[in-house]
Protein backbone atom coordinates (compact mmCIF):
# COMPACT_ATOMS: atom_id res chain seq x y z
CA UNK A 1 0.00 0.00 0.00
CA UNK A 2 2.79 2.33 0.44
CA UNK A 3 4.31 2.05 -2.56
CA UNK A 4 1.41 2.57 -4.24
CA UNK A 5 0.50 5.88 -2.39
CA UNK A 6 4.03 7.17 -3.01
CA UNK A 7 3.60 6.71 -6.73
CA UNK A 8 0.20 8.22 -6.61
CA UNK A 9 1.70 11.44 -4.58
CA UNK A 10 4.46 11.70 -6.80
CA UNK A 11 2.37 10.97 -10.16
CA UNK A 12 -0.17 13.71 -8.69
CA UNK A 13 2.79 16.79 -9.03
CA UNK A 14 4.54 14.87 -12.19
CA UNK A 15 1.92 15.30 -14.47
CA UNK A 16 0.24 18.35 -14.28
CA UNK A 17 3.47 20.07 -14.02
CA UNK A 18 5.35 17.88 -17.37
CA UNK A 19 2.21 19.04 -19.42
CA UNK A 20 2.79 22.69 -18.28
CA UNK A 21 6.44 22.58 -19.03
CA UNK A 22 5.42 20.84 -22.24
CA UNK A 23 3.09 23.89 -23.35
CA UNK A 24 5.15 26.99 -22.17
CA UNK A 25 8.40 24.99 -23.29
CA UNK A 26 7.81 22.93 -26.28
CA UNK A 27 11.49 22.73 -27.80
CA UNK A 28 14.13 21.32 -26.53
CA UNK A 29 16.29 23.62 -24.46
CA UNK A 30 20.06 24.21 -23.27
CA UNK A 31 21.21 20.13 -23.31
CA UNK A 32 18.18 18.93 -24.78
CA UNK A 33 19.37 20.41 -28.08
CA UNK A 34 22.15 17.73 -28.17
CA UNK A 35 20.36 14.77 -26.51
CA UNK A 36 16.38 14.95 -28.01
CA UNK A 37 17.74 14.88 -31.82
CA UNK A 38 20.35 11.71 -30.99
CA UNK A 39 17.79 9.71 -29.27
CA UNK A 40 15.57 10.50 -32.65
CA UNK A 41 18.13 9.69 -34.21
CA UNK A 42 17.91 6.05 -32.72
CA UNK A 43 14.18 6.55 -33.15
CA UNK A 44 14.71 6.25 -37.00
CA UNK A 45 17.22 3.18 -36.39
CA UNK A 46 20.12 5.47 -36.92
CA UNK A 47 22.33 3.76 -34.15
CA UNK A 48 25.65 4.61 -35.99
CA UNK A 49 24.74 7.95 -35.91
CA UNK A 50 26.33 9.87 -32.59
CA UNK A 51 26.59 13.77 -31.99
CA UNK A 52 29.94 14.76 -31.14
CA UNK A 53 28.96 16.77 -28.17
CA UNK A 54 27.26 14.51 -26.42
CA UNK A 55 29.70 13.77 -23.29
CA UNK A 56 27.33 10.60 -21.98
CA UNK A 57 26.52 7.30 -23.04
CA UNK A 58 23.29 6.07 -24.86
CA UNK A 59 21.80 4.49 -22.08
CA UNK A 60 19.09 7.18 -21.47
CA UNK A 61 18.14 6.75 -25.36
CA UNK A 62 17.92 2.94 -24.99
CA UNK A 63 14.86 3.43 -22.71
CA UNK A 64 13.30 6.16 -24.61
CA UNK A 65 13.14 3.94 -27.30
CA UNK A 66 11.60 1.33 -24.50
CA UNK A 67 9.52 3.82 -23.54
CA UNK A 68 8.14 4.97 -26.96
CA UNK A 69 7.73 1.37 -27.83
CA UNK A 70 5.27 0.74 -25.26
CA UNK A 71 3.53 4.05 -26.04
CA UNK A 72 3.32 3.31 -29.70
CA UNK A 73 0.64 0.73 -29.99
CA UNK A 74 -2.14 2.79 -28.26
CA UNK A 75 -0.86 5.87 -30.08
CA UNK A 76 -0.87 4.09 -33.53
CA UNK A 77 -4.50 2.60 -32.40
CA UNK A 78 -6.06 6.15 -32.00
CA UNK A 79 -4.35 7.22 -34.85
CA UNK A 80 -1.69 10.09 -33.03
CA UNK A 81 1.06 8.48 -34.72
CA UNK A 82 2.00 7.13 -38.30
CA UNK A 83 5.38 5.72 -37.61
CA UNK A 84 7.23 4.93 -34.73
CA UNK A 85 10.02 7.67 -35.48
CA UNK A 86 6.58 9.58 -34.91
CA UNK A 87 6.60 8.84 -31.13
CA UNK A 88 9.89 10.46 -30.15
CA UNK A 89 8.81 14.02 -29.73
CA UNK A 90 10.49 16.61 -27.20
CA UNK A 91 7.31 15.71 -24.87
CA UNK A 92 7.34 12.35 -25.37
CA UNK A 93 10.98 11.85 -24.63
CA UNK A 94 10.84 14.28 -21.84
CA UNK A 95 7.72 11.31 -20.42
CA UNK A 96 10.86 8.94 -19.93
CA UNK A 97 11.90 10.69 -16.74
CA UNK A 98 8.37 11.40 -15.27
CA UNK A 99 8.34 7.52 -15.25
CA UNK A 100 11.99 7.15 -14.26
CA UNK A 101 10.39 9.98 -11.25
CA UNK A 102 7.98 7.86 -9.98
CA UNK A 103 9.68 4.64 -10.43
CA UNK A 104 12.37 6.60 -8.29
CA UNK A 105 10.06 7.23 -5.23
CA UNK A 106 9.50 3.63 -5.00
CA UNK A 107 12.87 2.38 -4.75
CA UNK A 108 13.54 5.43 -2.22
CA UNK A 109 10.63 3.79 -0.46
CA UNK A 110 11.66 0.47 -0.65
CA UNK A 111 14.85 1.63 0.55
CA UNK A 112 13.83 3.13 3.47
CA UNK A 113 12.08 0.36 4.64
CA UNK A 114 14.74 -1.83 4.15
CA UNK A 115 17.31 0.41 6.16
CA UNK A 116 14.61 1.02 8.80
CA UNK A 117 12.33 -1.71 9.23
CA UNK A 118 10.88 -0.63 12.87
CA UNK A 119 9.81 2.55 10.78
CA UNK A 120 5.83 2.99 10.37
CA UNK A 121 4.47 3.22 6.81
CA UNK A 122 3.44 6.97 6.84
CA UNK A 123 6.82 8.03 8.25
CA UNK A 124 8.24 5.52 4.94
CA UNK A 125 5.93 7.18 2.61
CA UNK A 126 6.77 10.85 3.95
CA UNK A 127 10.58 10.29 3.83
CA UNK A 128 9.86 8.63 0.55
CA UNK A 129 7.79 11.75 -0.63
CA UNK A 130 10.08 14.81 0.77
CA UNK A 131 13.03 12.92 -1.34
CA UNK A 132 10.93 12.69 -4.48
CA UNK A 133 11.05 16.44 -3.84
CA UNK A 134 14.93 17.27 -3.26
CA UNK A 135 15.02 20.00 -6.08
CA UNK A 136 17.85 18.93 -8.03
CA UNK A 137 15.82 15.71 -8.76
CA UNK A 138 12.66 17.26 -9.02
CA UNK A 139 13.50 19.57 -11.49
CA UNK A 140 15.18 17.65 -14.35
CA UNK A 141 12.10 15.46 -14.15
CA UNK A 142 10.40 18.17 -16.51
CA UNK A 143 13.22 18.18 -18.73
CA UNK A 144 15.09 15.06 -21.14
CA UNK A 145 18.25 15.01 -18.93
CA UNK A 146 20.43 11.98 -18.19
CA UNK A 147 20.33 12.83 -14.41
CA UNK A 148 16.84 11.33 -12.98
CA UNK A 149 17.46 8.10 -15.43
CA UNK A 150 20.98 8.06 -13.06
CA UNK A 151 19.68 8.26 -9.73
CA UNK A 152 17.28 5.64 -10.27
CA UNK A 153 19.57 3.43 -11.88
CA UNK A 154 22.04 3.89 -9.11
CA UNK A 155 19.07 2.97 -6.81
CA UNK A 156 18.37 0.22 -7.79
CA UNK A 157 21.62 -1.17 -7.93
CA UNK A 158 21.73 -0.01 -4.17
CA UNK A 159 18.43 -1.59 -3.30
CA UNK A 160 19.18 -5.25 -5.39
CA UNK A 161 22.36 -4.87 -3.28
CA UNK A 162 20.82 -4.14 0.18
CA UNK A 163 18.48 -7.55 -0.77
CA UNK A 164 21.29 -9.87 -1.29
CA UNK A 165 20.68 -9.93 -4.95
CA UNK A 166 24.40 -9.07 -6.15
CA UNK A 167 24.54 -10.54 -9.92
CA UNK A 168 20.76 -8.25 -10.64
CA UNK A 169 23.19 -5.57 -8.84
CA UNK A 170 25.67 -5.48 -10.76
CA UNK A 171 23.85 -5.95 -13.75
CA UNK A 172 21.83 -2.70 -13.32
CA UNK A 173 25.30 -0.99 -12.26
CA UNK A 174 26.82 -1.48 -15.51
CA UNK A 175 23.41 0.02 -16.84
CA UNK A 176 23.90 2.77 -15.10
CA UNK A 177 27.18 3.56 -16.65
CA UNK A 178 26.28 3.32 -19.56
CA UNK A 179 23.95 5.74 -18.80
CA UNK A 180 26.30 8.31 -16.91
CA UNK A 181 30.00 7.24 -16.84
CA UNK A 182 30.57 8.80 -13.34
CA UNK A 183 28.34 5.77 -11.87
CA UNK A 184 31.27 3.22 -11.71
CA UNK A 185 32.21 4.89 -8.62
CA UNK A 186 28.95 4.07 -7.12
CA UNK A 187 29.36 0.57 -8.68
CA UNK A 188 32.19 -0.14 -6.52
CA UNK A 189 31.20 1.87 -4.09
CA UNK A 190 27.62 -0.26 -3.30
CA UNK A 191 30.05 -3.02 -3.95
CA UNK A 192 32.55 -2.17 -1.00
CA UNK A 193 29.04 -1.20 1.26
CA UNK A 194 27.98 -4.69 0.95
CA UNK A 195 31.35 -6.07 1.56
CA UNK A 196 31.75 -3.79 4.55
CA UNK A 197 28.36 -5.20 6.46
CA UNK A 198 28.93 -8.44 5.64
CA UNK A 199 32.49 -8.54 7.09
CA UNK A 200 31.50 -6.78 9.98
CA UNK A 201 28.95 -8.84 10.89
CA UNK A 202 30.95 -11.96 10.88
CA UNK A 203 33.35 -9.96 13.17
CA UNK A 204 37.36 -10.89 13.00
CA UNK A 205 36.13 -14.08 11.44
CA UNK A 206 38.85 -17.17 11.67
CA UNK A 207 38.12 -20.81 11.31
CA UNK A 208 38.42 -21.40 15.04
CA UNK A 209 35.27 -18.90 15.43
CA UNK A 210 33.60 -19.47 12.03
CA UNK A 211 30.29 -20.44 13.80
CA UNK A 212 30.19 -18.35 16.70
CA UNK A 213 27.95 -15.53 17.09
CA UNK A 214 29.43 -12.06 16.55
CA UNK A 215 27.63 -8.93 18.38
CA UNK A 216 26.37 -6.15 15.84
CA UNK A 217 27.30 -3.02 16.21
CA UNK A 218 24.52 0.04 15.93
CA UNK A 219 25.89 0.88 12.51
CA UNK A 220 25.59 -2.50 11.20
CA UNK A 221 22.12 -2.95 12.57
CA UNK A 222 20.53 -0.05 11.65
CA UNK A 223 21.99 -1.07 8.30
CA UNK A 224 20.24 -4.41 8.31
CA UNK A 225 17.35 -3.75 10.58
CA UNK A 226 18.42 -5.67 13.29
CA UNK A 227 18.77 -2.05 15.65
CA UNK A 228 17.32 -2.66 19.69
CA UNK A 229 13.97 -1.14 18.68
CA UNK A 230 13.24 -4.03 15.66
CA UNK A 231 14.81 -6.92 18.14
CA UNK A 232 11.19 -7.80 19.17
CA UNK A 233 10.59 -8.72 15.12
CA UNK A 234 13.57 -10.07 14.09
CA UNK A 235 16.30 -11.66 16.65
CA UNK A 236 17.77 -13.47 14.72
CA UNK A 237 18.14 -13.29 10.65
CA UNK A 238 20.23 -15.56 8.28
CA UNK A 239 21.95 -13.24 5.67
CA UNK A 240 22.86 -14.66 2.58
CA UNK A 241 25.09 -13.42 -0.33
CA UNK A 242 25.34 -14.70 -3.60
CA UNK A 243 23.68 -18.35 -2.18
CA UNK A 244 26.82 -18.91 -0.69
CA UNK A 245 27.49 -18.09 2.51
CA UNK A 246 25.09 -17.68 5.48
CA UNK A 247 25.36 -15.08 8.45
CA UNK A 248 23.64 -15.25 11.34
CA UNK A 249 22.92 -12.30 12.61
CA UNK A 250 22.27 -11.99 16.32
CA UNK A 251 20.35 -9.05 18.04
CA UNK A 252 21.90 -5.66 19.14
CA UNK A 253 24.38 -6.09 22.33
CA UNK A 254 25.59 -3.01 24.40
CA UNK A 255 28.65 -4.69 25.38
CA UNK A 256 29.31 -5.75 21.72
CA UNK A 257 33.05 -5.43 20.95
CA UNK A 258 32.34 -3.23 17.97
CA UNK A 259 30.90 -0.38 19.73
CA UNK A 260 34.01 1.69 20.57
CA UNK A 261 36.18 -0.03 17.43
CA UNK A 262 38.08 1.86 15.31
CA UNK A 263 39.29 2.51 12.08
CA UNK A 264 42.01 0.34 12.05
CA UNK A 265 40.04 -2.52 13.70
CA UNK A 266 37.50 -2.20 11.09
CA UNK A 267 39.91 -1.81 8.40
CA UNK A 268 41.42 -5.41 9.66
CA UNK A 269 38.34 -6.95 10.32
CA UNK A 270 37.26 -6.96 6.95
CA UNK A 271 40.72 -8.02 5.45
CA UNK A 272 40.69 -11.00 7.50
CA UNK A 273 37.13 -11.84 6.21
CA UNK A 274 38.47 -10.69 2.67
CA UNK A 275 40.55 -13.41 3.50
CA UNK A 276 38.93 -16.02 4.80
CA UNK A 277 35.94 -15.99 2.56
CA UNK A 278 38.01 -14.82 -1.02
CA UNK A 279 36.17 -17.44 -3.24
CA UNK A 280 32.52 -16.74 -1.64
CA UNK A 281 32.85 -13.09 -1.84
CA UNK A 282 34.70 -13.42 -5.26
CA UNK A 283 31.55 -15.75 -6.82
CA UNK A 284 29.06 -13.14 -4.86
CA UNK A 285 31.00 -9.85 -6.63
CA UNK A 286 32.80 -11.04 -9.00
CA UNK A 287 29.94 -9.61 -11.42
CA UNK A 288 31.14 -5.89 -10.08
CA UNK A 289 34.76 -6.87 -11.25
CA UNK A 290 33.24 -7.57 -14.66
CA UNK A 291 31.68 -4.05 -14.70
CA UNK A 292 34.96 -2.59 -13.72
CA UNK A 293 37.01 -4.13 -16.38
CA UNK A 294 34.70 -3.19 -19.35
CA UNK A 295 34.83 0.41 -17.92
CA UNK A 296 38.80 0.20 -18.12
CA UNK A 297 38.19 -1.65 -21.66
CA UNK A 298 35.98 1.49 -22.91
CA UNK A 299 38.71 4.33 -21.21
CA UNK A 300 41.18 2.74 -23.13
CA UNK A 301 39.42 2.33 -26.45
CA UNK A 302 38.06 5.53 -25.75
CA UNK A 303 40.96 7.80 -24.77
CA UNK A 304 39.03 9.35 -22.38
CA UNK A 305 36.17 8.89 -19.32
CA UNK A 306 33.79 11.61 -21.88
CA UNK A 307 32.60 10.33 -25.33
CA UNK A 308 32.34 13.50 -26.94
CA UNK A 309 33.45 17.56 -26.42
CA UNK A 310 36.71 15.56 -24.66
CA UNK A 311 38.28 19.54 -24.75
CA UNK A 312 35.69 21.15 -22.67
CA UNK A 313 35.69 17.87 -20.15
CA UNK A 314 38.97 17.30 -19.86
CA UNK A 315 39.67 16.09 -16.05
CA UNK A 316 40.71 18.97 -13.56
CA UNK A 317 41.38 18.65 -9.85
CA UNK A 318 38.69 20.67 -8.58
CA UNK A 319 39.24 20.28 -4.85
CA UNK A 320 36.79 22.34 -4.28
CA UNK A 321 34.23 20.99 -5.38
CA UNK A 322 34.05 18.48 -2.24
CA UNK A 323 33.82 21.92 -0.22
CA UNK A 324 31.05 23.10 -2.29
CA UNK A 325 28.89 19.72 -1.71
CA UNK A 326 29.31 19.36 1.83
CA UNK A 327 27.34 23.15 2.35
CA UNK A 328 25.11 22.54 -0.48
CA UNK A 329 23.84 19.02 1.51
CA UNK A 330 23.61 20.55 4.66
CA UNK A 331 21.72 23.34 3.38
CA UNK A 332 19.47 20.75 1.65
CA UNK A 333 18.81 19.15 4.82
CA UNK A 334 19.00 22.00 7.04
CA UNK A 335 16.13 20.94 9.35
CA UNK A 336 17.83 18.16 10.09
CA UNK A 337 21.76 19.62 10.40
CA UNK A 338 20.47 23.16 12.17
CA UNK A 339 18.84 21.98 15.18
CA UNK A 340 19.89 22.41 19.19
CA UNK A 341 20.36 18.15 19.31
CA UNK A 342 23.15 18.42 16.29
CA UNK A 343 24.86 21.69 17.51
CA UNK A 344 25.07 20.19 21.02
CA UNK A 345 26.25 17.13 20.01
CA UNK A 346 29.10 18.16 17.93
CA UNK A 347 30.03 20.48 21.03
CA UNK A 348 29.69 17.64 23.34
CA UNK A 349 32.17 15.38 20.77
CA UNK A 350 34.98 18.22 20.63
CA UNK A 351 35.00 18.97 23.97
CA UNK A 352 35.72 15.21 24.65
CA UNK A 353 38.36 14.36 23.01
CA UNK A 354 39.31 18.20 22.58
CA UNK A 355 43.03 18.26 22.24
CA UNK A 356 42.71 15.20 19.05
CA UNK A 357 39.40 16.84 17.20
CA UNK A 358 41.41 20.56 17.20
CA UNK A 359 44.12 19.30 16.20
CA UNK A 360 42.28 17.30 13.58
CA UNK A 361 39.74 20.60 13.06
CA UNK A 362 43.16 22.64 12.63
CA UNK A 363 44.56 19.93 9.74
CA UNK A 364 41.36 20.59 7.84
CA UNK A 365 40.92 24.10 8.06
CA UNK A 366 44.75 24.09 6.42
CA UNK A 367 43.29 21.48 3.74
CA UNK A 368 40.50 23.89 3.22
CA UNK A 369 42.65 27.08 2.70
CA UNK A 370 44.98 25.34 0.51
CA UNK A 371 41.88 23.49 -1.63
CA UNK A 372 40.15 26.99 -2.91
CA UNK A 373 43.49 28.73 -2.83
CA UNK A 374 44.78 26.64 -5.44
CA UNK A 375 42.37 23.73 -6.49
CA UNK A 376 39.46 26.31 -7.18
CA UNK A 377 38.53 26.38 -10.93
CA UNK A 378 36.53 29.07 -12.76
CA UNK A 379 35.39 26.79 -16.40
CA UNK A 380 34.85 28.95 -18.81
CA UNK A 381 31.03 27.42 -19.48
CA UNK A 382 30.69 28.31 -15.53
CA UNK A 383 31.65 32.04 -15.94
CA UNK A 384 30.00 32.71 -19.29
CA UNK A 385 26.65 31.79 -19.30
CA UNK A 386 24.51 33.39 -17.03
CA UNK A 387 21.64 31.07 -17.08
CA UNK A 388 22.81 28.48 -14.29
CA UNK A 389 22.34 29.23 -10.56
CA UNK A 390 25.96 28.37 -9.63
CA UNK A 391 26.85 31.51 -12.50
CA UNK A 392 25.48 34.40 -9.58
CA UNK A 393 26.73 32.14 -6.38
CA UNK A 394 30.32 31.82 -8.35
CA UNK A 395 29.77 35.77 -9.13
CA UNK A 396 27.53 37.52 -6.57
CA UNK A 397 28.88 35.27 -3.33
CA UNK A 398 31.99 33.12 -3.68
CA UNK A 399 34.07 35.54 -5.57
CA UNK A 400 32.26 38.72 -4.75
CA UNK A 401 35.48 40.08 -2.77
CA UNK A 402 38.99 37.91 -2.83
CA UNK A 403 38.81 37.35 0.92
CA UNK A 404 35.44 35.43 0.09
CA UNK A 405 36.32 32.07 -0.70
CA UNK A 406 38.61 31.96 2.31
CA UNK A 407 36.00 32.84 4.51
CA UNK A 408 33.53 30.31 2.97
CA UNK A 409 36.26 27.25 4.29
CA UNK A 410 35.21 27.18 8.12
CA UNK A 411 31.59 26.80 6.80
CA UNK A 412 32.48 24.28 4.30
CA UNK A 413 34.44 22.62 7.07
CA UNK A 414 31.32 22.34 9.63
CA UNK A 415 29.19 21.46 7.05
CA UNK A 416 31.60 18.22 6.51
CA UNK A 417 32.05 17.65 10.43
CA UNK A 418 28.01 17.65 10.51
CA UNK A 419 27.55 15.37 7.65
CA UNK A 420 30.46 12.91 9.13
CA UNK A 421 29.01 13.43 12.46
CA UNK A 422 25.36 12.39 11.62
CA UNK A 423 26.69 9.32 9.34
CA UNK A 424 28.74 8.24 12.02
CA UNK A 425 26.50 7.53 14.76
CA UNK A 426 25.17 4.44 12.69
CA UNK A 427 27.29 3.69 10.05
CA UNK A 428 30.85 2.23 10.64
CA UNK A 429 34.03 4.41 9.96
CA UNK A 430 35.32 2.41 7.04
CA UNK A 431 31.60 3.32 5.62
CA UNK A 432 31.83 6.79 6.17
CA UNK A 433 35.23 7.22 4.65
CA UNK A 434 34.23 5.06 1.85
CA UNK A 435 31.44 7.62 1.19
CA UNK A 436 33.64 9.85 1.37
CA UNK A 437 35.96 8.88 -0.81
CA UNK A 438 33.07 7.63 -3.99
CA UNK A 439 31.90 11.47 -3.41
CA UNK A 440 35.21 12.90 -3.65
CA UNK A 441 36.39 10.73 -6.69
CA UNK A 442 32.94 11.79 -8.64
CA UNK A 443 33.12 15.46 -7.86
CA UNK A 444 37.08 16.05 -7.46
CA UNK A 445 37.80 15.39 -11.42
CA UNK A 446 34.52 17.84 -12.41
CA UNK A 447 35.60 20.88 -13.46
CA UNK A 448 32.44 22.52 -13.77
CA UNK A 449 30.51 23.45 -10.95
CA UNK A 450 27.04 22.05 -11.22
CA UNK A 451 25.17 21.03 -8.36
CA UNK A 452 22.77 17.90 -10.38
CA UNK A 453 26.31 16.06 -9.88
CA UNK A 454 25.84 15.90 -6.73
CA UNK A 455 22.52 14.39 -6.43
CA UNK A 456 23.25 11.15 -5.77
CA UNK A 457 26.04 11.78 -3.10
CA UNK A 458 23.46 13.38 -1.47
CA UNK A 459 20.80 10.57 -1.49
CA UNK A 460 23.05 8.35 -0.09
CA UNK A 461 23.72 10.57 2.35
CA UNK A 462 19.84 11.43 3.04
CA UNK A 463 19.39 7.61 3.30
CA UNK A 464 21.65 6.90 6.40
CA UNK A 465 20.95 9.57 8.47
CA UNK A 466 18.97 8.20 10.82
CA UNK A 467 16.75 10.85 11.15
CA UNK A 468 13.27 9.61 12.54
CA UNK A 469 11.96 12.98 13.58
CA UNK A 470 8.67 13.73 11.01
CA UNK A 471 9.15 17.67 12.17
CA UNK A 472 12.27 17.96 10.82
CA UNK A 473 11.37 15.74 7.46
CA UNK A 474 8.14 17.78 7.09
CA UNK A 475 10.15 21.36 6.97
CA UNK A 476 12.54 19.96 4.64
CA UNK A 477 9.96 19.02 2.61
CA UNK A 478 8.55 22.89 2.93
CA UNK A 479 11.95 23.94 1.57
CA UNK A 480 12.12 21.91 -1.01
CA UNK A 481 8.42 23.09 -2.17
CA UNK A 482 9.12 26.19 -1.66
CA UNK A 483 12.89 25.83 -3.61
CA UNK A 484 11.21 24.36 -6.48
CA UNK A 485 7.92 27.02 -6.92
CA UNK A 486 10.44 29.78 -7.41
CA UNK A 487 13.03 27.73 -9.65
CA UNK A 488 9.96 26.38 -11.76
CA UNK A 489 8.27 29.79 -11.84
CA UNK A 490 11.92 31.12 -13.15
CA UNK A 491 12.50 28.84 -15.72
CA UNK A 492 8.56 28.96 -17.02
CA UNK A 493 7.83 32.51 -16.79
CA UNK A 494 11.23 34.72 -16.40
CA UNK A 495 12.69 34.16 -19.70
CA UNK A 496 15.24 36.90 -21.11
CA UNK A 497 17.09 37.22 -24.37
CA UNK A 498 20.84 37.21 -25.47
CA UNK A 499 22.07 40.13 -27.73
CA UNK A 500 24.66 38.00 -29.28
CA UNK A 501 22.36 34.76 -29.63
CA UNK A 502 18.73 34.29 -30.70
CA UNK A 503 16.10 32.88 -28.93
CA UNK A 504 14.50 32.43 -25.59
CA UNK A 505 16.70 31.91 -22.41
CA UNK A 506 15.69 30.97 -19.07
CA UNK A 507 16.75 30.46 -15.29
CA UNK A 508 17.81 26.70 -14.66
CA UNK A 509 20.06 25.13 -12.27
Amino acid sequence: MGKVAVAAIVSSWVIPITLLVNRIVPEPYMDEIFHIPQAQQYCRGNFGSWDPMITTPPGLYYLSLAHAGSLFPVFYSMQAASSFSAMCSAAILRSVNGVLAVTCSIILYDIITHLKPTLGDRKAMLYAVVLSMYPLHWFFTFLYYTDVASVTAVLAMYLSSLKKNYWLSALIGAFSVLIRQTNIIWVLFVACSAIIDISLIHGKDRPSTAQSDVSVKPSLAYATGTSKLGSHIRKRKSVTFGDTVEISLPSRDASSPFLSSGLVDEIETILLTLWHKKWELLISFGPYLIVLLAFVLFIHWNGSVVLGAKEAHTVTPHLAQILYFSLVSVLALAPLHFSVTQAMDLLQLFWKCRPLCFFQGFLALIVGFLSVHFFSVAHPYLIADNRHYPFYLWRKVIMAHWSMKYLLVPIYICSWLSIIHMLGKFRSKIWVLAYFLATAAVLIPAPLIEFRYYTISFYFLALHCNINDSQSWLFTGMLYIGVNVFTMMMFLFRPFYWNHEPGIQRFIW
